[in-house]
């Protein structure tokens, strides 16, 4: 029974991954900022886990020079249940590491990835989708051009240039997350020794 249980250090530490969940929720998860001649000073699009903050209205004002659609966190459904999504794995870390099991901490680990990948996704697909389907009717039309951001990283878009990076909150669902897979394989690799001691 003692070996299938977490070592005390690894518990603590996924009480902290729980923790860190919750602060997610009140900082911005993801940022695009965007720079151009004419904005020395930049723009920044800030994405919270419930709504989309930053210089919202001034990118809404020039996206429609180019057709895109304008950005209102109404229009997505993530920004209705990505808070619920973070509050029931904060919960779920939390009884993980209350139930003191290596197997609980396995399926609660390996289900959080799994979800950071769909999300990811779901960023890419939302950020292709705002970028590829323009109005025909745009004042500005480049043909062959698209105006996906990019996921991660730099991208050049006629005179701006957008940089996607995680903000606050995202930095903190990494560690979060980065603690929890460090927990799991600690706990994989510490059973692994104590079964070969019995």
């Amino acid at each position: 029974m003692k070996l299938k249980k977490l070592k005390p250090w690894i518990r603590s530490l996924t009480f902290l991954s729980a923790l860190l969940l919750v602060l997610v929720l009140f900082f911005p998860i993801w940022k695009i900022e965007l720079t151009a001649p004419q904005y020395p000073e930049g723009l920044a699009l800030q994405i919270f886990a419930g709504k989309i903050g930053g210089d919202v209205e001034i990118i809404n004002g020039l996206n429609h020079y180019i057709g895109m659609r304008t950005l209102h966190a109404n229009d997505f459904i993530e920004f209705t249940l990505l808070p619920y999504c973070i509050i029931f794995f904060a919960v779920l870390v939390f009884v993980t590491a209350i139930s003191n099991r290596k197997n609980m901490l396995y399926f609660t680990t390996v289900l959080f990835v799994a979800f950071c990948i769909a999300a990811m996704f779901d960023f890419w697909r939302w950020e292709y989708d705002y970028g590829h389907n323009l109005n025909a009717e745009a004042p500005i039309r480049v043909p062959g051009m698209a105006y996906q951001p990019p996921l991660l990283g730099y991208k050049q878009l006629l005179n701006f240039g957008a940089f996607s990076i995680p903000d606050i909150g995202g930095w903190i669902f990494i560690a979060a997350a980065a603690l929890l897979v460090l927990c799991m394989l600690f706990q994989i690799n510490i059973s692994k020794k104590e079964k070969k001691l019995l």
